[in-house]
């Protein structure tokens, strides 16, 4: 086998708050069930629905401080209060295998991911196709209060800007078309790095 198609691929996806990330992203994985998911770390409570090890590791200050001092983590930033990271070790070990891991980080974490694996990463942004659906899909979740919900709205100028510096930006209006698009994406990728 060629080196390159050994190669793997970190393909970051990326969105505001209630973007979608989460919903395209398991989409994905039930379409290709090879494709990898990378779990990231946090210190923000854990909502009813979700699992410890499953949809993050919920970590204490503490604990993410300690896995800091370790050098645990590829990228950490600090999103609404509370810190999120993508543990190192698991990124290693999948790309290694050649597999395709797809990543839920912010902005910040994306950029550090394209500093890091240049030749290596896809940069994908899923942007709401309007402010008033966004707010819906935050009302919508049920988990956040108002204020947390504003909180989020807050950092939208700034996820914008760097949105612009993603390789691609897909306007998340209907889910099926949305995640086509990502597929498509992503597939014209492989084949770029594996020829």
């Amino acid at each position: 086998m060629h080196e390159a198609q050994r190669q793997g691929l970190l393909c970051v996806i990326s969105s505001p708050s209630g973007g979608g990330k989460t919903s395209i992203i398991r989409e994905l994985i039930r379409r290709h069930p090879e494709y990898r998911y990378s779990i990231s770390a946090t210190t923000r409570p854990k909502r009813q629905y979700e699992t410890d090890g499953k949809d993050y590791f919920f970590l204490s200050d503490e604990e993410f401080d300690r896995w800091l001092r370790e050098g645990e983590f590829i990228e950490w930033a600090e999103v609404h209060g509370y810190r999120y990271g993508t543990p190192k070790r698991p990124i290693e070990a999948m790309l290694k295998e050649g597999a395709v891991v797809l990543l839920d980080i912010d902005v910040i974490g994306g950029m550090n991911v394209r500093r890091l694996f240049p030749e290596q990463s896809l940069l994908i942004f899923l942007k709401p196709p309007s402010l008033e659906v966004l707010k819906e899909r935050l009302r919508g979740r049920k988990s956040e209060s108002p204020e947390q919900i504003q909180r989020r709205l807050e950092r939208l100028p700034m996820e914008m800007q760097y949105a612009n510096a993603y390789d691609v930006q897909i306007v998340n209006d209907e889910f099926d078309r949305t995640v086509d698009e990502v597929d498509r994406v992503i597939q014209n990728k492989l084949e770029v790095m594996r020829k």
